[in-house]
């Protein structure tokens, strides 16, 4: 769903790094007489016995997909899955002029889990049954979860794309406070310089917005208070997590717990008697761009698992803030946003620095 968003922000990529037991197929195990810790490499990892005699172990080639390395095509599918997953939503929600930014969101985390559901019944997918302990510990993450997606779409709702992406590096803000005051991290003046340098960019950006909306841009400070606390919520009870299921199981179980958390709020904003009376429903062109975004959502969930399978998480965040700068671009000539230097001088400057945060950080 929405963005599946990037960095120390991203808790996906948290995730698939974290699985249970060695995360994305790696791990650790006692090998060896010494009982040393030894990685268990995956099936493309194992090193070769050397043709050349002498049993000493050679590194396999890289992995190829249609030609190319794999990591490129996985990073690539990644981007391509995420960046057109919020451009698809910008569309559906400011073009056509529905007003039901949470249906549209239930359709699309429904969708997901009925791909999820045939991938199970494809044998691609292991789905595991559904447990009350299971339930328990992910239901506050999926609260978390829901107020983060249904925030952001309230937010790019009313908010051009450039500073959209701008003030969505605002939540590493939140994180690192969280990190210093709930983990007890501390970080060096590079990660405070380069988040200072995030909110200069943000309020000049936002002074200089020609479209600026106290309406979007609150929903945007919230969504970064909500991201922050997924992300933080769900460090502390992913070890838990990771003992019930794996990580390709936990996008069906955060999206179809999701429905019902969803549900309620399409009752709260009154969207079950609006919902009738869309005319973008009949809306052919519409329709297809809202089943392209379901699809997209499922997609952003495998490609991001792909890619963390074939590179480091640090890599994987790093890709991820690049990406937003395209986006941002992209964004603004699809849908004519207009600016001006100032404003395009701080869009710029602030992806650039949650680039650098990404960097410094790790």
């Amino acid at each position: 769903a929405p963005p599946p968003h990037t960095g120390p922000t991203d808790p996906e990529a948290r995730n698939a790094k974290l699985g249970p037991r060695g995360g994305t197929g790696g791990g650790w195990a006692k090998g060896g007489q010494a009982d040393e810790e030894v990685p268990l490499l995956r099936g493309s990892e194992r090193p070769e016995e050397d043709a050349g005699g002498g049993g000493k172990p050679r590194a396999p080639p890289p992995a190829r997909v249609a030609g190319l390395p794999a990591v490129f095509m996985a990073g690539l599918s990644y981007c391509m899955a995420s960046g057109c997953m919020v451009l698809l939503n910008k569309h559906a929600l400011g073009s056509f002029g529905f007003t039901c930014p949470n249906s549209l969101l239930c359709f699309q985390c429904a969708l997901t889990v009925l791909l999820v559901k045939a991938s199970g019944m494809l044998g691609v997918v292991k789905l595991q049954p559904l447990k009350r302990d299971l339930v328990a510990v992910w239901f506050p993450v999926n609260v978390l979860f829901v107020l983060m997606l249904g925030s952001g779409f309230y937010a790019l709702k009313g908010m051009g794309i450039g500073m959209f992406s701008v003030w969505k590096h605002l939540a590493n803000i939140f994180i690192a406070v969280g990190d210093v005051f709930f983990f007890k991290k501390s970080y060096g003046w590079p990660v405070w310089g380069t988040l200072a340098l995030m909110i200069v960019s943000a309020v000049v950006g936002a002074s200089t917005d020609v479209r600026f909306s106290w309406v979007g841009y609150s929903w945007q400070l919230a969504n970064c208070f909500f991201t922050a606390a997924y992300a933080l919520y769900l460090r502390k009870v992913m070890d838990t997590v990771s003992n019930y299921t794996v990580d390709k199981v936990k996008m069906y179980y955060n999206n179809l717990l999701s429905i019902p958390l969803i549900l309620g709020l399409m009752y709260a904003f009154g969207e079950y008697d609006s919902l009738q009376h869309q005319p973008a429903l009949s809306n052919p062109v519409f329709l297809g761009v809202a089943l392209l975004g379901g699809f997209l959502g499922f997609a952003i969930s495998f490609t991001s698992l792909w890619f963390l399978s074939q590179t480091t998480a640090t890599l994987f965040s790093l890709v991820g803030s690049l990406n937003k700068i395209p986006l941002a671009i992209v964004g603004m000539l699809a849908f004519h946003e207009p600016t001006n230097l100032k404003n395009l001088s701080s869009i710029l400057i602030g992806l650039g620095a949650g680039v650098l945060f990404t960097k410094v950080k790790h």
